[in-house]
């Protein structure tokens, strides 16, 4: 692909004016709209200190070029799921990202059942450690396992 065929790629919705031709409308969106547009039809199953199940049903939205879930969705479901094992423990923050890693292993496709489960490796004062592991609901294959490290700020005593 020549460069000027990748910058277009990137910039998608951009006029030949340099105007973003989208911007009105996805500056207009709901704050954190993001969160939402990869959580909509998320099922929590079961949650304890230290563990959430959840399932979902694979959406047209979350797709990907080739049509199975999305690498992207799936690093923001780590993120996101992961949080909620931390805010398990009581906290009022999740903390913010130091490391993520996720391995894919298979692809889900639309209107496939997935789970994922989150379960901490350790939730302390400064650090949290969580693991993803998505897998489907039908054949219990693996799609993909992620691993997440948050910094948990320090809450002032004052």
């Amino acid at each position: 692909m020549d460069l000027e065929t990748v910058k277009k790629y990137l910039e998608k919705g951009v006029g030949a004016d340099g105007d973003d031709k989208n911007a009105s409308i996805i500056n207009g969106m709901p704050s954190r709209f993001f969160e939402n547009f990869i959580m909509q039809g998320l099922h929590v199953d079961q949650i304890e200190k230290g563990r959430v199940l959840c399932s979902m049903k694979v959406p047209p939205r979350l797709l990907n070029a080739g049509n199975f879930l999305h690498g992207g969705a799936t690093a923001s479901l780590v993120d996101l799921v992961g949080s909620a094992v931390i805010y398990s423990y009581g906290g009022s923050t999740s903390g913010v990202s130091v490391e993520i890693s996720i391995t894919y292993l298979d692809a889900a496709y639309v209107g496939e059942e997935i789970e994922i489960e989150a379960k901490a490796l350790r939730v302390g004062k400064t650090v949290a450690v969580v693991t993803v592991e998505f897998w489907k609901k039908k054949t219990g294959k693996i799609i993909a396992q992620g691993r997440h490290t948050k910094y948990l700020t320090v809450q002032s005593k004052m």
